[in-house]
C-alpha cells in the first residue's frame, strides 16, 4: 500500500499520502479498531492536512503547523492503537513514549529531547528496511555468486611451461551450475565455508560510559571511540545457510547508501513524523516537593518548546520539530486537561474523548477486526493441523465475562479480553498436538465450564483475570 517518497520529499508531496483521503483513512482504521469514530476522524484529518500542506504555496507552507491532538479516555479503549495504525497507513515514522518516564532538566532520568532522537533512529530503520527490500533480490544474487566462488575456488594459475587446457573453463562452468542447483535444493546446507565477518563491538570501560540519566545524549565517548577504532574483519567457518545470510547482509550494506538513508529519514521525521505521548495526565498538576513527581510541571515546560517547534540535535544532525504531529493521550482520572500548563494546552487544540467499551464492543472486537483475537487463536491452533471454532454464543459469553471482570476490578478495557482468552485456551494450547478431536469447539457451555469457577471466586478472579 505504501510507496517510499523520493529523496527530495521536502519539495514534493509524498504519494503514499495522496491516495489516503480522510474517509479512506477511517475505513482502513475500521479494519482493525472497533468504534471510536471521533478519534479516527480527528487523526484522519490531521494526517491528510500534511499532504494538503505540501500542496500549499511555498510562501505559506512553513506557516501551516500541525493541529496536535490530545486523546482522553480510560486505558484499553484504543488510543495507542489508533495512532499506531495511522502511522502504518501513512508510512510515517512513529514513536510511542510515556510522559511519566521523563524528568525535568537537572534531574536524573530521560530528557524530553530524547524522544526526538529515538524517532530519528526509528525513521532510519524504516528507510533502510525499505531500501534493502528494494535491492534484496540483487543482493541475494550477488551473495550466491560469492558463495559459489567459495564452494568452487578458482584453479591455480598454470605454470609457464604448461599448455592451457581449452576445455577447463567449460568444465568449470558446468560444475558451477551443478553446484548452483544443489545450493537451490538445500543439498549443500551441511557443508562449511569460510567467510569474513565484522567483529562485534566490545563493551567500553565504565569510565567512558555516559553518566546515569544521560544515556540519551549524543556525546557518548564510548561510541566515538568505537567509531575511531579500526574495524578489522575476522574469518569464520560456518555452514552454507549462515554464510549466505552473512554475505547477503554485506551486500545490502554496500548497496544501500547510509548518507542518503539518513537524509531521507530526517526529512520524514521533520515532515511526517508522529510522536505519541502517553500518560500525559501523569505530569499534569502542580509541582510536588517529594517523590517521583518532583518535576512534573518542569517536564511540561521542557516539552513545550519541542511541541511548539524547535531544533533538536541528534547524532545524525539537527532536526526541526515544527511539523512533527504530536498526539497526547491520558485517562485523566485524577487530573483534567485544564491542569496542564496553559501554554501546553494551547499546543494541543484538538481534543477527542474516547468512549468506554461496552459488552457489545467486546463481542465485535473478538471477531470483526482483521487481527481479532479469535482469528489469532484460530491461526495458532491451525498451525498444529487443528481447527478452532468459536460459536456466536461462545464469543458472547467471553465478552460478558471480560466486561464483568472490568466492572468488578480495575477497568483495563479491551486488554481484559487477552487475559480471558489466554485462560480459556491454556489447556488447549498446552495439549496440542495431542488433542483428541480435529475440531475444537468453543461454545457458551465450554466457556462457563472453564471460567465459571474463576468468575465466581473473587480471589481467583483477581489473580487470574
Amino acid at each position: 500500500m505504501t510507496t517510499p517518497p523520493p529523496t527530495d520529499a521536502a519539495d514534493a508531496p509524498p504519494p503514499w499520502l495522496e491516495e489516503l483521503p480522510p474517509k479512506e483513512i477511517v475505513k482502513e482504521l475500521d479494519r482493525y479498531i472497533v468504534g471510536q469514530a471521533d478519534a479516527k476522524k480527528a487523526v484522519a484529518i490531521a494526517i491528510r492536512n500534511r499532504w494538503r500542506r505540501m500542496q500549499a504555496p511555498d510562501d505559506i507552507r512553513d506557516e501551516i503547523v500541525p493541529y496536535n491532538i490530545i486523546m482522553i479516555g480510560p486505558t484499553g479503549v484504543g488510543k495507542t492503537e489508533v495512532a499506531r495504525r495511522l502511522a502504518r497507513l501513512a508510512g510515517a515514522p512513529f514513536l510511542k513514549v510515556e510522559a511519566s518516564k521523563f524528568t525535568e532538566v537537572g534531574y536524573v532520568g530521560r530528557d524530553v529531547e530524547s524522544m526526538v532522537r529515538e524517532l530519528v533512529d526509528s525513521a532510519i530503520t524504516m528507510v533502510r528496511t525499505e531500501r534493502e527490500d528494494e535491492v534484496y533480490p540483487q543482493a541475494e544474487k550477488a551473495a550466491e555468486e560469492q558463495l559459489l566462488d567459495r564452494l568452487l575456488p578458482a584453479p591455480p594459475a598454470p605454470r609457464p611451461d604448461e599448455a592451457p587446457d581449452p576445455k577447463a573453463a567449460e568444465r568449470r562452468a558446468r560444475s558451477r551450475e551443478k553446484l548452483r542447483e544443489k545450493l537451490a535444493k538445500g543439498e549443500l546446507d551441511d557443508q562449511e565455508v569460510e567467510v569474513e565477518v565484522a567483529p562485534q563491538g566490545y563493551p567500553m570501560p565504565e569510565a567512558f560510559q555516559p553518566p546515569q540519566g544521560m544515556e540519551g545524549t549524543d556525546m557518548n565517548v564510548g561510541e566515538w571511540l568505537q567509531e575511531m577504532l579500526p574495524k578489522r574483519k575476522k574469518r569464520r567457518t560456518v555452514k552454507v545457510p549462515e554464510a549466505r545470510r552473512i554475505l547477503v547482509d554485506e551486500q545490502l550494506k554496500q548497496m544501500v547508501d547510509q548518507d542518503d538513508t539518513v537524509a531521507e529519514a530526517l526529512d520524514r521525521v521533520e515532515n511526517h513524523g508522529i510522536l505519541f505521548i502517553d500518560e500525559i495526565d501523569k505530569i499534569a498538576g502542580e509541582r510536588s516537593t517529594t517523590g517521583p513527581d518532583v518535576s512534573r510541571q518542569g517536564v511540561q515546560r521542557d516539552l513545550l518548546p519541542i511541541v511548539e517547534g524547535s531544533t533538536v540535535q541528534t547524532r545524525y544532525g539537527y532536526v526541526r520539530t515544527d511539523h512533527i504531529l504530536f498526539i497526547a493521550a491520558g485517562a485523566f482520572h485524577m487530573a483534567k486537561p485544564s491542569d496542564l500548563i496553559p501554554e501546553l494546552q494551547g499546543r494541543f487544540p484538538i481534543r477527542v474523548e474516547l468512549q468506554p467499551l461496552t459488552e457489545a464492543d467486546f463481542t465485535r472486537i473478538l471477531t470483526e477486526p482483521e487481527n481479532a483475537l479469535v482469528k489469532q487463536y484460530q491461526a495458532l491452533v491451525g498451525a498444529e493441523g487443528f481447527q478452532l471454532e468459536c460459536t456466536p454464543e461462545g464469543v458472547a459469553e467471553i465478552a460478558r465475562i471480560a466486561f464483568e471482570a472490568n466492572a468488578r476490578m480495575e477497568n483495563i478495557g479491551a486488554r481484559r479480553l487477552h487475559t480471558v482468552m489466554s485462560t480459556l485456551m491454556e489447556e488447549v494450547l498446552f495439549h496440542l498436538p495431542d488433542w483428541p478431536a480435529a475440531t475444537i469447539v468453543i461454545d457458551a457451555a465450554a466457556v462457563r465450564e472453564k471460567l465459571g469457577k474463576v468468575v465466581t471466586d473473587e480471589d481467583l478472579r483477581r489473580w487470574i483475570l
